[in-house]
């Protein structure tokens, strides 16, 4: 039997405009929020696959977020990475409650 997710308040809509990323905490995990141009909101895990960097460091062109520690690229829409594309961002339910941005963390944290 599996139980219900768990939602937890991560930010509020003010803390995170269109177009932007952000990191944010729950706990010590830290979670990179992006809101798209399309005005969806995106969660995923804060550190690059690659390297353990954080990913609010790195550059972000329309819904392509750059890792600036050695340039590696993710679509924001998916997770899915673009160079190279043998790697995956490991995303989050996330949804709206109110002005409440808030995610359901369905893996555990391993740092």
């Amino acid at each position: 039997m599996t139980s219900a997710p768990t939602w937890i308040p991560v930010a509020t809509v003010d803390d995170l405009w269109e177009g932007e990323i952000a990191e944010f905490f729950v706990g010590d995990r830290p979670i990179l929020l992006a809101h798209l141009r399309s005005g969806q909101i995106r969660a995923f895990d804060g550190l690059c696959p690659h390297a353990g960097f954080p990913l609010a460091d790195g550059d972000v062109d329309g819904d392509v977020l750059t890792c600036s520690a050695h340039n590696w690229e993710f679509d924001l829409s998916t997770g899915a990475g673009i160079n190279p594309n043998s790697c995956r961002l490991r995303s989050h339910a996330v949804r709206r409650e109110g002005d409440q941005i808030v995610v359901s963390l369905t893996e555990e944290w391993s740092q």
